[in-house]
């Protein structure tokens, strides 16, 4: 009875555990497949999946001003704009004093000017930067039937050209500095610009320069007074080049990469040294190194007494000139400036002064020295939105 009753037990007892052990694999089992049910959802849920990318916010930026730089700043803006879709960057070459008239007025984002502003120009725009942005020369092209480029001409001939005091092309003071080229005796038809322009300052301060008369009698402005004897005018520099190539005889003042695009015949200019220089991009870097190593003061000072005209190195061409980009330091002076637009320009601007240098010598544009980079580093990070600092980089 007792073996018979132990058996029973025994079985019994077995039977509990195997039911025990049954329940806890069976609710184990739905717990894990409620926990991946679970995770399913999670992860598929529209809150998650559907979350969109951080998408940038479309900025428009604009400028006006100097033609000289434009080839330089239209490739830019093509190259910079195709990795930066969501900005527009438009630039009209209107002229340097197009450009700062905006500028004071408030209707452009940022201004280029080949001029430094004046002292005028600094109190109608307080706060105003200049941030060096390429480095160019100024080419004195001219149209003789059968005479390429290499005509020899000194500053003081060009000057007394334009004072309508040189009136021929044979004349003696022309004739003497290239006596391997038979000149026409012809009318010499001068070509200038007919609106305020940083290049026509340029060149009007290397002709004050280089000629007493010129500096008493007309000056060097933006706009200056033509003498008498000064012929025709068109705006821009592509218009006085199309004038030049045009008109027979002729002779004007144009931006380098101006004169390359179109094939104009160019004269080498006596510098400093007593050499006759073509204007090439070998010739504008030497000048630019030889001035930027004499120091320049920062983008928030006055740069009205910054040339790069007439520099000492033997192998400089004379007539070169910083290109300007002129901007507010503190932005919320423009109307309608927004946090994001701030952004995209300083960061437009960072383009221009690093990865956009890189452009300039495929157009015959000096790139800029590094202390010059330094400095525009410094201006770019002093300017603000609502009195705070902005990222560049």
């Amino acid at each position: 009875m007792n073996i018979k009753y132990t058996i029973v037990l025994a079985i019994f007892t077995i039977i509990i555990i195997a039911g025990s052990i049954a329940a806890y694999c069976y609710y184990n089992s739905n717990a894990t497949t409620a926990n991946i049910d679970n995770s399913n959802t999670s992860t598929n849920s529209p809150s998650n999946s559907n979350k969109p990318a951080n998408t940038p916010i479309p900025a428009s930026l604009t400028g006006a001003g100097a033609s000289f730089p434009y080839p330089f700043i239209d490739r830019i803006i093509t190259e910079y704009t195709k990795t930066k879709s969501h900005i527009q960057v438009n630039y009209q070459p209107s002229g340097s004093g197009a450009g700062i008239t905006a500028l004071i007025d408030k209707t452009v984002d940022f201004a280029g000017s080949d001029a430094p502003l004046s002292a005028s120009e600094r109190e109608k725009a307080p706060n105003v930067l200049h941030i060096p942005e390429t480095i160019g020369s100024i080419a004195i092209a001219y149209n003789i039937p059968n005479v390429s480029s290499r005509l020899k001409l000194t500053g003081q001939v060009i000057a007394d050209i334009f004072e309508g005091k040189i009136t021929m092309w044979n004349d003696p003071k022309i004739a003497d500095l290239n006596p391997s080229i038979t000149l026409p005796a012809a009318k010499i038809i001068t070509v200038h610009r007919s609106e305020s322009s940083g290049t026509t300052f340029v060149f009007t301060g290397y002709l004050s320069k280089m000629s007493t008369s010129w500096k008493n009698n007309v000056g060097q402005s933006k706009a200056v007074t033509w003498p008498p004897a000064n012929d025709i005018a068109s705006s821009g520099n592509t218009g006085v080049a199309q004038l030049v190539i045009s008109t027979s005889y002729s002779i004007g003042y144009v931006e380098l990469a101006y004169a390359l695009q179109t094939d104009m015949a160019i004269a080498a200019v006596q510098n400093f040294a007593g050499k006759y220089i073509l204007p090439t991009l070998e010739s504008t870097t030497v000048a630019a190194r030889s001035v930027a190593l004499e120091g320049l003061p920062a983008g928030n000072a006055d740069w009205s007494g910054v040339n790069l005209l007439n520099a000492k190195d033997a192998e400089a061409y004379p007539i070169v000139s910083f290109s300007y980009i002129l901007i507010y330091q503190e932005l919320n002076v423009i109307p309608g400036m927004t946090q994001e637009r701030a952004t995209a320009l300083i960061e437009f601007l960072w383009y221009i002064i690093h990865d956009g240098q890189q452009l300039a010598n495929s157009l015959e544009y000096a790139s800029l020295p590094g202390n010059i980079a330094i400095i525009n580093e410094t201006t770019i990070r002093s300017i603000t939105f609502n009195g705070q600092t902005l990222p560049a980089a």
